[in-house]
């Protein structure tokens, strides 16, 4: 049973199957989808899918891209009133910080603020994190550091091995999407390698990221093997092995 643990199913490139799609999942080896949201409309989206279907579950968050659109104060109050709104809720994200496009410094001691608002709320609810970290590892780093007491996952890294070495020091996962079947992966690629698969997970972060030989065209759960596939092929390990341990891995992180 595969686990696709970041999936965006509130996207629009879902409107025509949504349900379909979803429904057939377990029937094509894909037991669990954690759908995580990125501001309060579309964590709202990721209960409702949760709460409809057995095999998904969801997160809430607000990721560092809508730190201008959002009143931080309120947003943080309806964000908590939604993370005890389920059972079917298992984690604060997506969250993090994002440099690849905002490179004003007032605008990324934003992003800094709203990140460890959530962690705040991460640990005052006991709750793990999904960490999203682009071109910001040093600051996205040191900041998690503060709050030792919460867990998660770095989804879609691309760091180095150093600093994957650090997270699993303090309890985060490091998760992988489809970039690492692409022939210029050469750092993720380094980064298996020298992880154990005890803190490995894999996921699709669909509908983008689609893994070769797919790439271009709309992702979805349904081709989170190709990852499980990459990492048993780069650690020289059964795929079955694969499979069943990056499951468990997420089943104990999410406590589903």
């Amino acid at each position: 049973m595969l686990f696709d643990t970041h999936a965006h199913y509130d996207d629009k490139r879902f409107d025509d199957d949504r349900d379909e799609l979803l429904a057939s999942m377990p029937e094509n080896g894909v037991g669990l989808i954690l759908n995580p949201g990125c501001d309060i409309e579309t964590s709202k989206k990721a209960i409702e899918y949760a709460e409809k279907y057995s095999h998904v579950y969801a997160a809430v968050g607000i990721h560092p891209e809508c730190i201008e659109e959002i009143e931080l104060d309120s947003a943080m109050s309806e964000l908590k009133t939604l993370a005890l709104s389920s059972k079917r809720i298992k984690a604060i994200g997506e969250i993090g910080l994002d440099y690849y496009w905002v490179k004003e410094p007032e605008l990324r001691a934003k992003q800094a603020e709203l990140l460890r608002r959530q962690l705040a709320l991460a640990k005052e609810l006991n709750m793990p994190v999904i960490i999203h970290d682009r071109d910001a590892h040093a600051d996205t780093l040191k900041i998690v550091e503060d709050f030792p007491e919460v867990k998660g996952v770095f989804h879609c890294y691309s760091g180095s091995t150093e600093m994957a070495k650090r997270l699993i020091s303090l309890g985060y996962l490091i998760s992988f999407t489809g970039v690492i079947t692409y022939k210029n992966a050469k750092k993720a690629v380094e980064v298996v390698e020298n992880i154990p698969l005890d803190k490995l997970m894999i996921e699709t972060d669909s509908p983008y990221m689609s893994p070769e030989p797919f790439r271009g065209k709309r992702n979805s759960s349904l081709y989170v093997y190709r990852m499980a596939e990459a990492i048993a092929n780069i650690k020289n390990i059964p795929l079955d092995e694969v499979i069943n341990q990056t499951t468990e891995n997420g089943k104990k992180l999410f406590n589903i």
